[in-house]
């Protein structure tokens, strides 16, 4: 775990205009600086970057956050992995809390093998377009497959010689042999260090990050001793479960397509870059895990598999469907003519060939797989059967609330192939459903004996329910939400500016007004007791506090908060020779309206109460008078505070 010291030596090291510059090409306006927003495609500049706030929004999609979250959305990082790429960018030291000395362990070798790979990786590209072997044999056979030198260098791809020459220069630079040996990269064979990848073309695979974790290193020679590829063996970076190749490279382009193209091999993914369909990443031929699902649904739910149009393509294919089903991803198959693949396919006819292909050749994935289990099934009734029960597991697995629709119409369509009653469908979907379910059950019982062999029946096991969790209401219908959120954005922004009594704003509305009381929105109210806290404390905390937080939600509200489309032009007051209400004196206002509306409503409460007993008719002609008195008291400040806020109130 980052220490929060390291978090925040980060953040005030933090030049927000300087670090989205280095994606976006911003410039000056006024008091921020504009431009093209890198998340949706546009022609006229939105995006907004605003130095003195530490904010960027753009107006056109929506899109706002701070320096943090600009690299979480844009290079799709982990907070934790925005603040390590933060940590290095500025040389920083990570400083971890609760670590064990096992755990620091790991976190060393982690680091060596990290270092190992990246000098391994600047080895083999170098060797590739420096060295006689390599421009000869790894680059020529790289350009007689078509490709360029620029896709090589994005892909940083790299040629292992025949001389052992890497391991020579890994112990030359005095690391560890025996790191060496862990990371795949050299092999110890007669008392000798020896190159693991020789006279091969290799793939270095990238983390999330960026940082290189591993190597996929392909034979040129025709050699029927040794495979084709060979993988770094898994280590503590390298885990072939959670990574996908060309995800790095890829990230921003499957989030701006809103798809992501899945092939099996690493060219593959290279050859379509290098055609200009960068949407695309590789499984490196290996079933699909729920790890590498999730990876994608980080970046879309729209995941279209892209594979071989044989037997083994379709079965690869196959194996990972009931997984992305489950993880809610919406599962589409493009199925090429045998014997091409995409690289062949579109080193043959082209991108623009292959994007159409890709579109007119696009099939839903449950639907497809139910035609070629049928196909294979042939007139074999047991055949039919087991294909049908097979395609109902797939389309029991859709169980989110969300889903029901999309499993209802997959339902009729699969009724309406196999010519069978619905019903029975339905039935069979939701027995399906219920075996699942059981199993679960089952497993989490057992479980919780194993943690707790006292338990002596399962009556005694306690099983989280969604019974007595807060429903999530949407505030935003509601008016008071409006003035809740302009008094917490005079809070963030001008806490600790005069207001009234010689108190500072924020004393004013902590104390004096107690606003938490008016408060319903449970962010607002939990910045509220955060500056609250904070105050006693003698500390007034700046808007920054808010917008870098780690709570996303507190994050998104303050940066929503104090996101201002317009600026006041200096030139205004010139112009009409008038004074111009500006945002430093503006809140001001924004206090005193919003009190007075909160102040209004409470008397409305008191008018609607003092109506209902007035309703009654009590018999004590006192009291009557009382009430009508208070009725009318009521009403003369209801119409006065009405008036100072713009409301006509009829009497």
């Amino acid at each position: 775990m980052i220490s929060q010291d390291t978090i925040q030596q980060v953040i005030s090291r933090i030049d927000i205009v300087e670090l989205i510059g280095d994606f976006v090409n911003l410039k000056r306006r006024g008091a921020n600086y504009l431009g093209l927003c890198p998340f949706h495609d546009e022609r006229t500049p939105s995006f907004t970057v605003s130095p003195s706030k530490e904010i960027y929004k753009c107006f056109g999609c929506g899109k706002s956050g701070n320096a943090i979250t600009f690299l979480m959305e844009h290079e799709k990082y982990s907070y934790v992995e925005a603040i390590r790429w933060l940590a290095q960018k500025y040389r920083i030291e990570i400083e971890e809390t609760q670590t064990s000395p096992e755990q620091k362990l790991q976190q060393q070798v982690a680091e060596s093998l990290h270092i190992i790979n990246h000098f391994a990786q600047q080895f083999f590209s170098n060797s590739l377009t420096e060295t006689d072997e390599g421009k000869s044999v790894g680059l020529g056979y790289l350009k007689q497959r078509g490709f360029r030198l620029s896709t090589l260098q994005k892909f940083q791809i790299g040629y292992c010689p025949s001389d052992d020459s890497f391991a020579a220069a890994a112990i030359r630079n005095q690391f560890n042999p025996d790191l060496l040996i862990k990371s795949g990269l050299v092999v110890e064979r007669d008392g000798k260090y020896r190159d693991n990848y020789r006279e091969r073309i290799i793939f270095p695979i990238h983390n999330q990050s960026g940082r290189v974790i591993g190597f996929g290193a392909r034979l040129i020679r025709q050699n029927d001793k040794a495979p084709k590829y060979i993988n770094t063996p898994e280590n503590e970076v390298y885990v072939k479960s959670r990574v996908l190749y060309g995800l790095w490279q890829s990230r921003q382009a499957i989030g701006k397509t809103d798809e992501c193209l899945l092939v099996e091999g690493y060219t593959d993914v290279v050859s379509l870059h290098q055609a200009g369909i960068e949407n695309v990443v590789a499984s490196g031929g290996t079933s699909l895990t729920r790890e590498q699902l999730r990876l994608i649904k980080k970046l879309t739910p729209n995941l279209t598999i892209f594979y071989d149009g044989d037997a083994a393509g379709i079965a690869a294919a196959g194996r990972g469907l009931d997984l992305a089903l489950e993880e809610g991803l919406t599962v589409k198959i493009v199925m090429l003519p045998a014997p091409e693949d995409p690289d062949s396919y579109v080193n043959r006819f082209g991108a623009e060939a292959l994007e159409n292909y890709i579109r007119d050749h696009k099939q839903d994935f449950i639907l497809f797989q139910l035609d070629m289990s049928l196909q294979e099934a042939g007139n074999d009734s047991n055949k039919k059967s087991a294909a049908v029960r097979k395609i109902a597991e797939s389309v029991s697995r859709l169980i989110r609330p969300e889903d029901f629709t999309l499993r209802q119409d997959y339902i009729r369509k699969i009724a309406a192939k196999l010519n069978i009653e619905e019903e029975g469908l339905v039935n069979l979907v939701n027995s399906i459903s219920r075996e699942h379910l059981e199993k679960q059950h089952k497993r989490l019982l057992e479980n919780q004996r194993n943690q707790n062999p006292d338990t002596s029946s399962p009556s005694s096991t306690i099983i989280p329910t969604a019974e007595g969790q807060d429903a999530e209401v949407d505030d935003l219908l509601r008016k008071d939400i409006f003035h809740e959120r302009a008094l917490i954005r005079c809070l963030i922004e001008y806490g600790n500016k005069p207001y009234q009594d010689g108190k500072s704003v924020a004393a004013y509305l902590l104390g004096e007004e107690k606003i938490r009381d008016f408060l319903s929105d449970k962010t607002l109210l939990k910045i509220s007791d955060i500056y609250s806290k904070l105050l006693s404390e003698g500390v007034t905390p700046e808007p920054r506090y808010f917008i870098y937080t780690d709570n996303q939600a507190i994050s998104e509200t303050a940066v929503s908060l104090i996101a201002f489309p317009f600026e006041v032009s200096k030139a205004w007051k010139e112009k009409y020779n008038q004074d111009v209400a500006t945002k430093e004196t503006q809140y001001l206002a924004d206090i005193k309206s919003s009190l007075m509306y909160f102040e209004l409503k409470r008397i409305r409460g008191m008018i609607v109460e003092n109506e209902k007993e007035l309703s009654t008719n009590p018999d004590d002609t006192k009291r009557l008078t009382i009430l009508l008195e208070t009725h009318k008291h009521l009403k003369e400040m209801e119409q006065s505070l009405a008036k100072e806020v713009g409301m006509v109130i009829l009497k």
